[in-house]
């Protein structure tokens, strides 16, 4: 894949219209559509972070793959830096995409090969995408070390994942992914394995790369206070739907939708986010109307019959009838 010339006023990732069907298929159970992904919509620009928040099922993860093209999207179209992926690429990503959009997983201890030392696990991609020669590819290992503050550097190069902490892997995994000086980093739940008392180091190091390196990111999480610290934006979605979209800090603590609400609730009550939606079928939830009807202390006629469209609202994107419709 060839980049298409930079421009500083273009968003690096543009995704539009973006939906994701699966089938659930069971022994006994009759199969039945899942709509994982459903007309989802936003951007990320150039030094950007964008938190995508919700309880479990909501489809965080699903949007996750698609742009990490592990999965293939039913409709809609994911633009990088101009190109039009799904179209210049539409079989598989290039080696070229991957570099440009890079992972950190959740697991620090197992997204690293325990019988490699952690020179292998650096020098690997920058070999394979073309970032260092083998006269200083150590170099450039021990430089990313730097970067992300694991010292001495020289020391830890030797090292294997087993006798590093839980927070000393997730920087060696995030040093993997700057190797290849991708423009998107997708974060999945980075902190959501560590110690409380590391997390706030590893929010800080992401937030520190973000500004220095004009890295754009996708944070996934269930965490609203992280969300808050790391993202510029938040984007909270319902059964595969962004049904609320903007500033961190205005939708931590002011939020508009009813479900973000009882995800800020839930936190209060217990500490931790939890299930806005505990003890529902999916199976009884209406298809038509609003998803969140059947939970929303805030009901209206119109619910029942009609799926919001996204209004504006306060300076955010609000999916909800309670706001008034844009007007031309």
């Amino acid at each position: 894949m060839t980049a298409p010339p930079e421009s500083a006023d273009r968003p690096i990732l543009e995704v539009t219209g973006l939906s994701k069907t699966f089938v659930s298929r069971g022994l006994l159970a009759t199969s039945r559509p899942v709509k994982a992904v459903a007309d989802v919509s936003f951007t990320v620009n150039r030094g950007e972070a964008v938190a995508l928040v919700g309880e479990s099922g909501s489809g965080k993860s699903t949007i996750a793959k698609l742009l990490l093209r592990l999965e293939r999207p039913d409709e809609g179209r994911i633009v990088l830096d101009g190109d039009d992926v799904l179209q210049s690429e539409p079989r598989r990503a290039t080696l070229a995409y991957r570099r440009r959009v890079q992972m950190v997983f959740q697991d620090p201890f197992g997204s690293l090969n325990r019988t490699h030392d952690i020179a292998h696990h650096l020098e690997r991609p920058l070999l394979r995408h073309h970032r260092a020669t083998k006269h200083d590819v150590r170099a450039k290992a021990i430089d990313l070390l730097h970067d992300v503050g694991l010292e001495p550097a020289e020391e830890f190069i030797t090292r294997r994942p087993y006798e590093l902490s839980g927070g000393q892997r997730q920087r060696v995994a995030i040093a993997r992914s700057l190797a290849v000086d991708p423009d998107l980093l997708i974060a999945d739940e980075p902190t959501s394995m560590l110690d409380v008392s590391i997390r706030m180091d590893i929010l800080t190091l992401l937030t520190k790369l973000k500004t220095e390196r004009r890295l754009a990111m996708i944070m996934i999480t269930h965490d609203l206070a992280s969300a808050r610290y790391l993202a510029d934006r938040v984007l909270v979605l319902f059964r595969g739907r962004i049904v609320e979209d903007g500033p961190a800090d205005d939708v931590v603590t002011a939020p508009a939708h009813p479900y973000t609400k009882a995800l800020l609730a839930s936190i209060a009550d217990s500490g931790e986010l939890g299930p806005a939606t505990a003890g529902v079928d999916p199976e009884d939830i209406p298809t038509e109307g609003c998803p969140f009807a059947h939970r929303c202390p805030d009901l209206l006629d119109v619910c029942a019959t009609t799926e919001p469209a996204g209004r504006t609202y306060d300076g955010r994107l609000v999916r909800c009838h309670l706001y008034p419709e844009n007007k031309d």
